[in-house]
């Protein structure tokens, strides 16, 4: 017999043509939203596994109702949304879809950080409602990029790819990360250092975050880390929301102790907190880190391939959690 899968959400067609192909039968959530819980709870009852998305709370009690489910294939490289441990336990095996996503998301990254910089969305909103009737001396004047400093806090794929952007701009790069990476480190054209937080945050002009949402590393950046920072500074986050203590960084801008920031993800998602919507120097994107065609289409098809290899007797190639192939 076939085996059966949930689709939480609608997603790129090359992805359910290639799960169709491979003679596995599935259903798909029809309503381009976040799937509400209790309908969720009764879907994934008597599948043989799930794709689920970033915005599925995937819990002790949707692995209860899932029962005889032992596979869930997470269409995002993060995983936090699911509760592994709990997984691990049922013998349920967690794939996620790595390394996809990095160029797509450290471009959003640099675009946040340009807009920002030059205040491109207020002075687009200005054109937009008729008020340029000319050039002047002193509008919507914003930070210069290129020779600056750069902090990236996470030397990760994406933080790499991050890095790499800024020798264009002759860009110095200060970072932290778990680890020092003296060969990365060689392969930059300008000047590169590994530092504590603290140093970076102190020297940075630029601050962009690269890090994984873990215990440790939620609200990495508060309020003592902003008040570290420079006051031209800008912060940048397309990692996890509660990386950032949001009311913290609220009040951080509205005291001008910090210049700006650009946010594609946020502590409460999909709420933004209220007082950052009217802050000026704040670009707010909706999470749009991977909305590039190619990528969200290779997305799907990595997350299908990996429910395909668990049906076909295989290890999955983005296990999380390699205990449940042991």
């Amino acid at each position: 017999m076939a085996p059966n899968v949930y689709i939480t959400r609608k997603i790129p067609q090359p992805a359910l043509d290639r799960l169709r192909e491979a003679g596995i039968q599935f259903d798909v959530y029809p309503h381009d939203e976040v799937i509400p819980h209790d309908v969720l709870l009764e879907q994934v009852a008597g599948r043989d596994g799930i794709l689920c998305i970033l915005t599925d709370t995937i819990d002790e009690e949707v692995l209860h109702c899932a029962g005889r489910a032992k596979i869930f294939a997470n269409y995002a490289v993060g995983y936090n949304n699911i509760d592994v441990e709990a997984a691990t336990r049922r013998g349920i095996a967690v794939t996620n879809t790595p390394g996809v996503l990095t160029d797509a998301t450290a471009d959003l990254a640099w675009t946040l950080l340009f807009a920002a910089a030059r205040n491109v969305i207020e002075s687009d909103a200005y054109l937009r409602a008729g008020k340029f009737v000319g050039w002047g001396p002193l509008h919507f004047l914003g930070q210069d990029v290129a020779g600056k400093t750069l902090g990236v806090i996470g030397l990760g794929r994406i933080g790499k790819a991050f890095v790499q952007r800024g020798a264009a701009f002759r860009m110095n790069i200060l970072y932290h990360s778990r680890q020092r990476d003296e060969v990365f480190e060689q392969s930059y054209p300008h000047e590169i250092k590994y530092v504590e937080l603290h140093e970076l945050l102190e020297r940075s002009d630029f601050v962009s975050i690269h890090v994984p949402l873990t215990p440790e590393t939620t609200h990495l950046i508060g309020k003592r880390e902003l008040e570290r920072m420079q006051s031209h500074a800008i912060l940048i986050n397309t990692a996890r929301g509660p990386i950032v203590d949001e009311q913290a960084l609220v009040d951080a801008l509205k005291e001008r102790r910090i210049w700006g920031a650009g946010l594609d993800v946020y502590e409460e998602e999909p709420t933004v907190h209220p007082g950052l919507l009217s802050l000026p120097h704040t670009v707010l994107l909706p999470h749009i880190g991977s909305a590039t065609y190619a990528t969200r289409t290779r997305m799907g098809l990595i997350a299908v391939d990996n429910l395909i290899a668990f049906f076909t007797g295989k290890r999955p190639p983005n296990l999380v959690n390699e205990k449940v192939w042991k």
